[in-house]
């Protein structure tokens, strides 16, 4: 038989697929008689067999190299009736390598042992004197199985990480702006694909939208309900002048699509650089940063609902001047309620008095600065997506 093909193949096709590996089982057994026993059956059935005495030798074994399964002794010198040490042995092996299958037998057995055995995370139970059929039907299952949850872990984990390519290719790779507006952001996910969503959005010569959002949850399903969001808005901002409007059309959207307990919260402005104001609607979300080249520093405040809590909410928006050498720093907050270890988060007065201290530099640089201090200050733990963008006006 070749790996995967039949023998009706031709040679020259066998000859490029290669033999099978023979799967590796480690049998741990202090009974050089019953070892014996074991690995002359499992040998003539193509397994190939380290075998060990001992929880030492058999941790020392699983430290080296990985085995398709382990055949475990509960009871050794130490402890020959209890079971006692081979349970331990389990739990040091699960810490090891968790998806290792791992079949105990042993000659004291009781329902109550196998049982605290599975808890522990053994796969299988084989009582001895054993039944040489019985133990081969044994690995053999709960090897399938364990190769079986390997590939769905690799598919899964190739789904999301192709999840996050795209995702990642949906947000501006550079933030184009109109004129006399640059535009830096950064985004950091806490799993492979992130509910946080950002955009920039040019509407014509001088105005260009910019958003933030932050879907309630993490992970896959917080990053769909974003990735719907962002077609929405990227649908409806060139149609749209008014960001209360805007936000309205979203918000019955977003309710109307009945997933109970997924809200978002949602900033939307409208920068004109040749009126020099902000036009801007905010869901819900945490107030922007508005420093000015003079020191002072104003939040972009509204009291408007999350999207998706109530379908008929009427939003409102407001006007701020903006003015040259203003800095506009919009957040989520991952990056304020990042925590240090002693459990003190970065903080929103943290951030308003960074950027303020360095208004004077370039978005790109202010970005990176401000990214920089909240790593520092969690380790780079972050314990929710967390998104920066700096927008600095000429």
């Amino acid at each position: 038989m070749i790996c995967g093909v039949q023998n009706s193949m031709p040679s020259t096709a066998s000859q490029l697929v290669g033999p099978c590996p023979r799967p590796a089982v480690l049998v741990s057994e202090d009974h050089d008689d019953v070892l014996a026993a074991i690995s002359l059956l499992l040998k003539n059935n193509g397994f190939e067999i380290e075998p060990v005495k001992s929880p030492a030798e058999t941790l020392a074994a699983v430290r080296r190299r990985s085995f398709d399964a382990v055949l475990l002794d509960l009871n050794y010198s130490r402890d020959t009736t209890s079971g006692v040490e081979g349970l331990e042995l389990i739990s040091q092996l699960q810490a090891l390598d968790s998806g290792m299958p791992i079949i105990v037998m042993t000659a004291w057995g009781t329902i109550e042992l196998a049982v605290e055995a599975m808890h522990r995370g053994a796969s299988d139970f084989v009582q001895k004197p054993w039944e040489n059929a019985r133990m081969l039907e044994v690995l053999r299952g709960q090897m399938q199985k364990a190769n079986e949850r390997r590939q769905t872990r690799l598919s899964e984990r190739m789904e999301l990480e192709e999840a996050a390519q795209i995702q990642k290719a949906l947000l501006p790779a550079r933030a184009s702006a109109a004129a006399g507006l640059t535009i830096s952001a950064a985004t950091h996910a806490v799993r492979n694909v992130s509910g946080d969503y950002y955009d920039v959005i040019p509407l014509d010569q001088h105005r260009s939208a910019i958003c933030i959002a932050d879907v309630m949850g993490k992970g896959m399903g917080a990053a769909l309900l974003m990735s719907n969001l962002q077609a929405t808005v990227r649908l409806l901002a060139p149609q749209i002048d008014e960001p209360q409007e805007l936000c309205s059309r979203l918000n019955r959207s977003i309710s109307s699509n009945g997933m109970p307990g997924r809200f978002i919260t949602f900033f939307y402005g409208i920068i004109d650089v040749r009126t020099m104001k902000i036009t801007y609607t905010n869901a819900g979300h945490n107030w922007p940063v508005l420093a000015h080249a003079d020191g002072a520093c104003d939040r972009l405040r509204t009291d408007d609902a999350v999207l998706g809590t109530f379908w008929n909410w009427t939003y409102r928006q407001s006007e701020v001047d903006l003015r040259s050498g203003d800095r506009l720093a919009l957040f989520t907050d991952g990056i304020t309620e990042c925590a240090d270890a002693s459990g003190n988060e970065f903080g929103e007065e943290q951030l308003c008095r960074l950027i303020s201290d360095n208004v004077h530099f370039p978005a790109a640089v202010l970005e990176q600065l401000a990214m920089s201090a909240v790593q520092t200050h969690s380790r780079g733990s972050f314990a929710d997506d967390a998104t920066l963008v700096v927008a600095a006006i000429k």
